[in-house]
């Protein structure tokens, strides 16, 4: 096989497009490595490799070649380690890593080339000519050096170009170049590496919010200008005390809805110190959540943990009071954050029939027409697969009803009826998904309405659409009357055979083909005139080319 064919079929097999390829003949045991459990369901499993331990430590050497089958470069290939100075180019670092991951029949994903940190003060200093010329001679040189080697098939283009608000960050690239300097980047990238995946990453995009929001408008014009960016890096640093990103599956979908690759790039869960069993079993639980979410979603290629072992981790440094953010611990040892992985690609193997214990009666506060936050007290998991988080259902007899999950031990209830009484119960859920008796039943009662002259109206836009599916965005919801209103809720009907495959920033039910839109906790409150967004994506019969029409709002 030629070097080019060869580094095509790994581009390829990162896409899922040749999953055939990876699987092994015998299903996975329950007792193999990660990569072995990974390949089989056609995804990555990576680490970040730091060259001192890749170098001088045998147990750093051997796990890392045993359970990973890609690697990033921790710093080996960052600007300051690879051109120091203008045009004196070391690879001693990177070519460490890229050596080991051929040995080891690893794929190499290099990061990164275009970042406002870690970049010598001689760029930072150029006028924009020069940094532009500049940036498309590290790029030719750095890429075109791995061009040509069938390990080296991603790398990560641009990096963290946005603020946590949206706009894009004021680094010395954008001050000097504006947003141009990006289309650049990415267009240097593929005229040095043709068959290169080439990625756009950032921090904290793992939910649905404005910055994640700002990389998907970004992504979506560029790829409208045929501007080459493949794939979407979502980095994936979580820290337990902030909770989990439970929209993250809904976000890669609708990423992957524009055409590109999605992977989780620098996943790692900080915990506040000292470690203790509860965190622990936190901590597993996030992992776990990550893991699927990425299966869950075909074009998700798979996950990079930032590093593996709490001996070498950036955390403690960076976040004083945190660490232990990895699923090895500093003595090399496994930690329940490395079974939760492990389980979570071996498709849930677990001989944990324990479930948790009863969590405490929840208790409803900010009670409004449409809303209740609930509170109960946490339970606890002896059966080794981790507590995995809650289930809260509202007690109706012989049917009752999932009215969310949680991760923690609290939740707000959205889409509530005006005028209502509730009673409701929690059941907590393990990582081999036993579930715990249900607590005592709490009560709450909804107020009427909001009074006044209330009223609401939807319009849906079909953003893109393709054979057998289409997603819509914006769906504009605005508040038509004179008063404000603290919740929302849109009907419309699907075509028959149109299923939803996703939503952001609404909660949908669905009747037949009547989907019903609930507004998400964050968004239900609106001023007259004021306005907010949802979105959805749909699949649908090959050929079919109906949109849903009439959209209607209460």
């Amino acid at each position: 096989m030629s070097v080019h064919s060869s580094k095509v079929l790994r581009v390829l097999a990162l896409a899922g497009m040749v999953a055939a390829f990876l699987l092994p003949a015998g299903s996975a045991q329950a007792s193999a490595s990660l990569r072995t459990h990974a390949e089989a369901r056609g995804k990555f499993i990576g680490t970040a490799l730091a060259t001192g331990p890749l170098s001088n430590e045998t147990s750093y050497r051997t796990i890392a070649g045993r359970e990973f089958d890609q690697v990033t470069a921790e710093n080996a290939m960052k600007w300051d380690a690879t051109e120091p100075s203008q045009n004196q180019f070391t690879f001693s670092g990177a070519d460490a890593v890229v050596n080991f991951a051929t040995q080891n029949d690893q794929q190499v994903h290099g990061h990164t080339l275009v970042w406002h940190n870690q970049t010598p003060g001689w760029v930072q200093n150029l006028g924009a000519t020069a940094m532009r010329d500049a940036m498309r001679n590290h790029i030719s040189r750095v890429v075109g050096r791995y061009a040509d080697n069938p390990a080296v098939v991603s790398w990560d283009v641009v990096n963290e170009v946005f603020e946590e608000n949206g706009d894009f960050r004021r680094s010395f690239w954008y001050n000097t170049l504006g947003e141009s300097f990006i289309a650049d980047a990415f267009r240097a990238a593929r005229a040095a590496d043709p068959d290169a995946r080439l990625c756009i990453n950032d921090y904290n995009v793992e939910g649905i919010n404005a910055k994640s929001t700002a990389m998907y408008d970004l992504v979506s014009e560029l790829r409208g200008q045929g501007v080459p960016v493949d794939c979407v890096g979502f980095q994936g640093h979580l820290a337990t005390q902030y909770g989990f990103p439970n929209d993250l599956q809904q976000n890669l979908q609708r990423f992957a809805a524009l055409g590109v690759q999605v992977r989780i790039t620098e996943l790692d869960v900080r915990i506040q110190m000292p470690r203790s069993a509860a965190k622990d079993a936190t901590q597993a639980t996030y992992y776990r959540n990550v893991v699927n979410a990425c299966l869950a979603v075909t074009a998700c290629a798979g996950v990079t943990i930032w590093g593996f072992t709490d001996r070498y981790s950036w955390v403690p440094d960076t976040f004083p009071g945190e660490g232990a953010a990895l699923i090895y611990d500093e003595n090399y040892q496994a930690k329940p954050s490395y079974t939760a992985v492990h389980d979570a690609l071996a498709g849930g193997t677990s001989t944990d029939t324990t479930p948790p214990t009863t969590p405490g009666a929840p208790s409803a506060g900010n009670v409004t027409s449409n809303t209740a936050a609930l509170t109960w007290t946490a339970s606890t998991d002896s059966g080794g697969s981790g507590l995995a988080g809650y289930n809260v259902y509202r007690e109706q007899g012989a049917n009752d009803t999932l009215l969310g999950q949680s991760t923690t031990n609290s939740l707000t209830l959205t889409g509530l009826t005006p005028n209502t009484a509730y009673q409701v119960y929690v059941r907590a859920r393990d990582g081999a998904g036993n579930l715990s008796a249900g607590s005592p039943l709490g009560t709450f009662t909804t107020p009427s309405g909001p009074g006044g002259n209330g009223g609401c109206t939807a319009v849906g836009t079909v953003q893109n659409q393709w054979n057998n599916g289409y997603v819509v965005q914006p769906v504009t919801v605005t508040n038509t009357g004179t008063s404000a209103i603290s919740g929302w809720t849109v009907t419309f009907t699907l075509p028959p055979g149109h299923t939803p495959a996703g939503s952001w920033n609404a909660t949908l039910t669905v009747s037949g083909q009547t989907v019903t839109a609930r507004n998400a906790g964050y968004n239900g409150n609106l001023a007259p005139n004021g306005s907010t967004t949802f979105g959805f994506q749909v699949s649908r019969p090959n050929g079919d080319t109906q949109t849903p029409s009439g959209y209607t709002c209460a």
